[in-house]
């Protein structure tokens, strides 16, 4: 089982993520390469509230085929570019991840390798 590590000589997270979060082995690891907003049919949505749930989704896809669930997400690592709005980023985490709370970077780049993506998300999950 993992654990959230909150020791309560440090400020809390900024919003719904936990500072770290403490596995012990021998466990099954899945890390992602950076997942994209790519639909299963190749399609990609215009909106970031939108590319964020597909991310989302395709995570949850590989989860499952992993015989995982989403309580067993330890790290997230979201790439997003400049200027879109943090909050529906935010927001489809939140939904995805329920009320598990696991380590969590938010990064603002430049772009990202096509030009029509927004968002593109690392996890690591244990189980």
């Amino acid at each position: 089982m993992n654990r959230e590590i909150a020791p309560d000589s440090i400020a809390p997270p900024a919003a719904n993520y936990a500072h770290a979060v403490l596995s012990h082995t021998p466990r099954t690891w899945l890390h992602t390469s950076g997942v994209v907003p790519v639909a299963p049919d190749g399609s990609v949505p215009a909106a970031i509230a939108d590319q964020a749930l597909v991310v989302w989704d395709n995570i949850a896809a590989m989860l499952g085929t992993s015989g995982m669930m989403p309580s067993d997400i330890v790290s997230v690592t979201t790439y997003v570019v400049e200027g879109e709005e943090l909050g529906a980023v935010m927001a489809a985490r939140d939904e995805a991840l329920g009320m598990h709370r696991a380590a969590s970077t938010l990064v603002n780049v430049p772009s990202l390798a096509r030009p029509a993506w927004k968002i593109e998300i690392a996890i690591v999950a244990a189980h």
